[in-house]
């Protein structure tokens, strides 16, 4: 009787994830993961415009050791993060295909984004950069494989030899704007697909993920900028 009854659960996932609502679900819950990770992400990293402290450490170097004082519970965060970031990423492109099929089943006579906003548009592309920034951003300053002044547990002097660079600064900058108008859609996207939407929220709501999404960019934007024009040194 348990087998059977674990089967059926089963079954009942896998069918309510097959369908739109179920992909819309996904990509709320792991939204709302990789959300809150940016924003510690980002808290961690405005850290660098603190002077050292009494020890003669960056405020933003002690953080990081902190970070690796528990190698167990880092890990964990990050199979997380990976896990949320593979299942976010195929959600996204199983939603993609099924709305591109029923666009297809509809037809239409001429296409009008009256509906949809820009940032909804460039969720296509703004995805792909994202994730070669991450991929990128790891490479550069956790692995330093891309990092010429790269230093094991020295953030602050990392950012900087990283951020020195012209191109590798706008890079990020361009990365961050594409972030910030993925955050936007998101934001919203995932408020509506937990239920989280009325007529009377609905500004309010819009407003408020612009806010965010537009502060986040100007957050981590403000890093390479601050280092390019040396007030970060």
């Amino acid at each position: 009787m348990a087998t059977v009854a674990i089967n059926q659960e089963a079954e009942r996932t896998i069918t309510f994830y097959r369908s739109a609502v179920g992909k819309k679900v996904v990509m709320a819950v792991t939204g709302f993961l990789l959300f809150g990770f940016i924003v510690m992400h980002l808290i961690g990293n405005l850290l660098i415009y603190l002077p050292k402290d009494s020890n003669g450490q960056w405020p933003i170097d002690v953080y990081a050791a902190q970070l690796h004082a528990i190698p167990e519970l880092l890990w964990s965060a990050r199979i997380i993060l990976l896990v949320a970031v593979i299942l976010h990423i195929v959600a996204a492109w199983q939603l993609s295909v099924l709305n591109k099929l029923e666009a297809r089943k509809q037809g239409y006579v001429r296409w009008t984004p009256v509906a949809s906003s820009y940032a909804s548009r460039t969720m296509v592309w703004s995805g792909p950069i994202i994730l070669l920034y991450v991929i990128y951003h790891l490479l550069d300053l956790t692995f330093g494989a891309f990092n010429p002044g790269f230093e094991f547990g020295q953030v602050h002097r990392n950012i900087v030899a990283s951020f020195t660079r012209p191109p590798v600064a706008a890079f990020y900058i361009i990365a961050n704007l594409c972030l910030a108008f993925h955050l936007y859609h998101g934001l919203w996207s995932m408020c509506q697909s937990v239920g989280i939407a009325h007529p009377r929220y609905t500004p309010v709501l819009k407003m408020a993920s612009k806010v965010i999404a537009v502060a986040i960019g100007i957050g981590f934007c403000s890093i390479p900028l601050a280092v390019v024009s040396g007030l970060v040194r």
